[in-house]
């Protein structure tokens, strides 16, 4: 059993870096940091999923203070890459959307993993994608609640800011 799981944890970690491979070169390709590839590749996501992003939401997506995400979003706004509107019924929260512009070259570039992803899945029954997508949400829970806990103040054992343990 310990064999099987450190295979699995091995794999998860390389899918892990495999995606960070994948934003690193998005950015190269828009000739964008990393960091602001990742935003941008969130923003996008976002949309497609029916939930566009706040500036805030966005700052926990990608762990940057507010003050380094509005950095990021002016470079990002200056580009041509991403537009803040105002939609709420309040007015006082931003939304943020990707340009007119950017969309076609995120669908071009993250085509060919959206159409190989998709049939990769194919191949697997209902029952059994449910059952990953269960096993991948337990791992992720079991990770934002490292981030928040033990790994908060970036070291093991550091469970809040506050110093309770």
């Amino acid at each position: 059993m310990e064999v099987q799981r450190n295979r699995l944890m091995d794999r998860v970690r390389g899918v892990g870096a495999n995606y960070t491979e994948l934003t690193r070169r998005f950015a190269t390709w828009l000739g964008l940091h990393s960091t602001d590839a990742a935003a941008l590749a969130e923003i996008l996501y976002a949309e497609d999923k029916g939930s566009p992003l706040s500036p805030a939401r966005l700052s926990e997506r990608i762990s940057l203070s507010s003050g380094a995400t509005t950095i990021l979003l002016n470079r990002l706004e200056l580009a041509g890459h991403v537009v803040r509107t105002r939609e709420h019924t309040d007015g006082r929260v931003v939304t943020l959307r990707s340009s007119p512009a950017i969309r076609p070259r995120a669908e071009e570039f993250f085509g060919p993993y959206t159409e190989r992803m998709a049939t990769e899945m194919a191949q697997y029954s209902q029952e059994q994608l449910r059952q990953f997508e269960n096993f991948v949400e337990h791992l992720r829970g079991t990770m934002d609640s490292l981030l928040e806990n033990e790994y908060r103040e970036h070291r093991p054992g550091a469970r809040s800011a506050r110093g309770d343990t």
